[in-house]
C-alpha cells in the first residue's frame, strides 16, 4: 500500500519511525531531544516549554530525508499538555506540559464545585487532576488573568502539531483519546461539556473537532495525508495491538493500569477513568501513585540496585518468608489514601533478610497493581492477558512473580516506541480508507511486535496466597479503604 510514518512527541523529545504500510515492518527512525529553555522548563512543580521546540525536535528527527517515501503521518502527542491561543491564533504563553503541578489545588476546587468526585464522573467520566487541560485552565484565571483573558482557543500538543503540519488551516481538529483527557469531553456521550470550560476559565473558548479514528485531519500543503493523531497512551495500546481482553500495567515511578473495552466506564469515586481509546472503542483507566518508586526505595534501603534488587528477591520464597510490604510510599491513589504511609508487615527474626524484604517490595508492588486491575474486572472487563510496559518489566523478579499474582500470562513485549508505531499504524489506516482497501470499523492487521510471554504456571496458587496474605495486611491497616476506592 506504501509508506507512513509515526511521530511521537514526548516530554523529552521526537522519534520518528517509517514503516511499511501494510506489514508494519520498521523500516528507518530518527530520534531529537527536544531544545530545553532553562527560563520555562523548570523541574519540580513548573514544567512549561514554546511548542516552537516540538518542531524543532521534528526536523531535527526527521532529517537526512527520513521521511522520503512518505505517503501519511500519524501524530501521537503527550497527553494533558495545555497549548493557548488569542483570536488570531497567536501562542498566549507557553504550554504547559502534563507533569506541571501547579494545578493541584484548582484540580480540588473544581472537584468540590461539581458536588465531588461523583459530579465529574458523570458529567465526563474523570475527576480533575493537576494534569488535565480543564485544571490549568482554572489556575491560568486564578494566576495569570490577562492571559486568561486572551485565551481564545485551547489546543493539546498533538492537535498543535497536526495544525502545523497542515499549514495552520482555519479547521483545527483533535481525536477522541486525546480529547477524554480534557476533563471537558465525555468519553460516554461523545461530547464537549462548554459549561465545565466556562466554569474552569470563566468564558468559553474554540475547541477542536473531533474526528473518528480512521478519519484524516487533512493534507500537507504536500500532499500528505496527516490522520486524526491521538494521546501517546492511546497511540502505544494501537501500537501494541491490543484489543479485547488485554489489559496493560505500565510500570513508572507510579502505576497505570487500563484495558480495551467496549464501553466508557464511570466510577462515581473517580477511581477508573474513562479514557477512549484510538480505536473506537474505550481505554480505562486506573493509576497507583506507587510502583517503581517501591522498588528504588527498598534497593537504597538495601545497597544495590534494581537488578541487585532482583536478583536479591529470587532468593526467597513466595510470601517473602511471611513479610507484606503496603507499598503506600507516597500516599495512595488506589485506594484513596493520600495521606498514609507505606509499611512492613510481618518482621520475625527469621524474616529479617535482604532476599525476604527484596521480594516483599516486588509483591507488595504488584499486589497493589492487582488490586487497580481487580477494579477493572470488578466492572466487567475481561482480562485474559496483562503486558507489561516500562523498564521494570524486564526485571527477571518481575516476570517470575507478576503472573501468578494477576492470575493471568504476561506479556513483555521487546522494547520499542509503541507510541509512534501506533502513530504510523493509525496512518496506514487513514491512507487505506482513503484508497478503499480498509475498512473505517478495522485497523490494518500489522505483524506482532516480538515478545515474551510468561504463564503464571504452577505458581498460580501461591499467587493466589500471596494476594491473600497482603489483602489481609492492607485490611487491618486501614480497614474498609479499599471497599471505598471499588
Amino acid at each position: 500500500m506504501g509508506i507512513v510514518a509515526g511521530l511521537d512527541s514526548s516530554t523529552e523529545g521526537t522519534t520518528v519511525v517509517v514503516c511499511d504500510a501494510d506489514t508494519g515492518a520498521v523500516l528507518r527512525q530518527g530520534y531529537a531531544p527536544h531544545p530545553v529553555d532553562d527560563e520555562t522548563v523548570k523541574p519540580g512543580k513548573r514544567t512549561e516549554i514554546d511548542p516552537q521546540a516540538w518542531l524543532l525536535s521534528l526536523g531535527e528527527a526527521a532529517k537526512e530525508g527520513l521521511l522520503e517515501g512518505v505517503e501519511a503521518i500519524g501524530v501521537s502527542g503527550q497527553q494533558h499538555g495545555l497549548v493557548t491561543l488569542d483570536a488570531g491564533g497567536v501562542l498566549v504563553r507557553p504550554a504547559m506540559l502534563w507533569n506541571d503541578k501547579r494545578a493541584q489545588s484548582a484540580a480540588a476546587d473544581l472537584t468540590d464545585e461539581l458536588g465531588g468526585p461523583a459530579g465529574w464522573a458523570e458529567a465526563v467520566g474523570c475527576v480533575p487532576q493537576a494534569p488535565y487541560p480543564v485544571a490549568k485552565l482554572r489556575w491560568l484565571a486564578r494566576n495569570e488573568p490577562a492571559s486568561a483573558k486572551r485565551t481564545a482557543e485551547v489546543l493539546l500538543p498533538h492537535d498543535w502539531l497536526v495544525w502545523q503540519l497542515l499549514g495552520r488551516p482555519a479547521r483545527r481538529t483533535t481525536d477522541r483519546g486525546d480529547a477524554s483527557g480534557t476533563g471537558y469531553w465525555s468519553a460516554e456521550a461523545g461530547a464537549y461539556r462548554g459549561d465545565l470550560v466556562q466554569l474552569a476559565l470563566g468564558h468559553q473558548v474554540r475547541v477542536p473537532e473531533v474526528l473518528g479514528p480512521a478519519e484524516p485531519a487533512g493534507h500537507t500543503p504536500e500532499g500528505l495525508l496527516i490522520s486524526a493523531g491521538t494521546g501517546d497512551n492511546m497511540a502505544a495500546a494501537l501500537g501494541l495491538g491490543v484489543g479485547p481482553g488485554d489489559a496493560v500495567v505500565a510500570l513508572g515511578a507510579s502505576g497505570t493500569v487500563f484495558a480495551v473495552h467496549h464501553e466508557a466506564l464511570t466510577d462515581p469515586t473517580g477511581s477508573i477513568t474513562a479514557f477512549a481509546d484510538a480505536t473506537g472503542r474505550h481505554l480505562p483507566v486506573v493509576q497507583t501513585r506507587n510502583a517503581v518508586r517501591v522498588l528504588r526505595g527498598a534497593a537504597d534501603m538495601l545497597g544495590t540496585d534494581l537488578a541487585g534488587l532482583s536478583d536479591l528477591a529470587l532468593h526467597s520464597t513466595p510470601g517473602s518468608y511471611g513479610l507484606v510490604m503496603l507499598p503506600y510510599l507516597e500516599g495512595e491513589r488506589t485506594p484513596h489514601l493520600p495521606h498514609t504511609a507505606g509499611m512492613l508487615s510481618g518482621l520475625r527474626r527469621e524474616s529479617m533478610k535482604p532476599e525476604h524484604v527484596a521480594r516483599a517490595a516486588f509483591e507488595g508492588m504488584l499486589c497493589g497493581l492487582a488490586d487497580a486491575l481487580d477494579l477493572l474486572r470488578g466492572r466487567g472487563v475481561q482480562v485474559g492477558r496483562v503486558f507489561l510496559l516500562g523498564a521494570a518489566g524486564e526485571l527477571p523478579s518481575v516476570q517470575a512473580i507478576a503472573p501468578s499474582v494477576f492470575g493471568v500470562p504476561v506479556v513483555v513485549p521487546q522494547p520499542a516506541d509503541y507510541a509512534a508505531l501506533g502513530a504510523a499504524r493509525q496512518a496506514a489506516w487513514a491512507l487505506g480508507v482513503q484508497r478503499g482497501s480498509l475498512s473505517a470499523q478495522q485497523p490494518p492487521h500489522w505483524q506482532s511486535a516480538a515478545f515474551r510471554l510468561v504463564e503464571p504456571g504452577d505458581e498460580l496458587p501461591s499467587g493466589s496466597a500471596v494476594r491473600q496474605q497482603y489483602a489481609s495486611v492492607r485490611e487491618k491497616a486501614h480497614p474498609g479503604a479499599f471497599g471505598q476506592a471499588t
